[in-house]
């Protein structure tokens, strides 16, 4: 397999909310071992773009493969299933469930590439690697933890169903500048052992540091896809689709 196949490709999708469209024929695709950033200002579809690939919203259309999967009408825990993870942004952690239990809940077996390979696989020993903060608190209650750490434990427990590609919705949104640092290393560090991720960020600098291409869209559109080099170098669409 080469480290060009298409993981994650959707063609034509289009999302409602109740009878309201929100998303116009978005094409976009995700390479393996790839970052690529969904950018775009407040409003501008990016949340719901993941909440449609990953099959949350009951009324969407188009088509959506994964792995070489139709999931255009399959259900969220069927695309989870398959090896695609979603980090939501409103970090929905089991309060009462310690670090560890939180992590158990999110386990899956180990997965192999198609070409016969092993995908990574995540274990807390491993996420405590990545997350040293987690690894201090193992016992502590997801409800006593601060937003940033409650972010990182999403992840993990994400992580523990070793999926081949992560949803990220707004890392790096409202949380402390440390926490955004090391939310940058950490994909940095999911990307370096293979796995790929489609952020949704509004943070040009953010962005920057951690993504290899970017598709920027407004009013559910993608007006605009490159590698990152050439958004960073853009000032007319960084001026026209991201500036406050």
């Amino acid at each position: 397999m080469s480290s060009h196949e298409v993981l994650l490709e959707a063609k034509a999708l289009c999302a409602w909310y109740g009878a309201a469209q929100i998303l116009y024929d978005v094409d976009l695709e995700v390479r393996r071992g790839e970052v690529v950033a969904l950018m775009g200002r407040n409003g501008a579809g990016k949340s719901t773009t993941l909440k449609a690939l990953i099959g949350m919203l009951a009324k969407r259309r188009g088509a959506v493969r994964f792995i070489g999967h139709d999931i255009s009408k399959a259900e969220p825990h069927h695309a989870a299933r398959l090896g695609l993870g979603f980090v939501p942004e409103d970090r929905r952690v089991f309060t009462d469930l310690s670090v560890m239990e939180n992590l158990e809940v999110g386990k899956q077996a180990a997965r192999r590439w198609s070409d016969g390979t092993d995908a990574p696989l995540w274990t807390p020993e491993r996420l405590f690697e990545l997350f040293p903060n987690l690894g201090e608190m193992p016992n502590r209650p997801g409800g006593r933890m601060s937003g940033g750490e409650q972010q990182m434990l999403t992840v993990a427990r994400t992580l523990m169903g070793n999926p081949y590609l992560v949803l990220l919705d707004e890392p790096s949104e409202g949380v402390a500048p440390v926490i955004v640092e090391q939310m940058a290393n950490m994909i940095l560090e999911l990307k370096a052992q293979g796995v790929s991720i489609l952020l949704s960020e509004q943070n040009m600098h953010f962005a920057e540091l951690v993504s290899d291409r970017a598709y920027v869209l407004e009013k559910g559109q993608i007006r605009y896809q490159a590698t990152m080099a050439e958004l960073a170098a853009n000032d007319e669409v960084r001026r026209a689709y991201l500036s406050v």
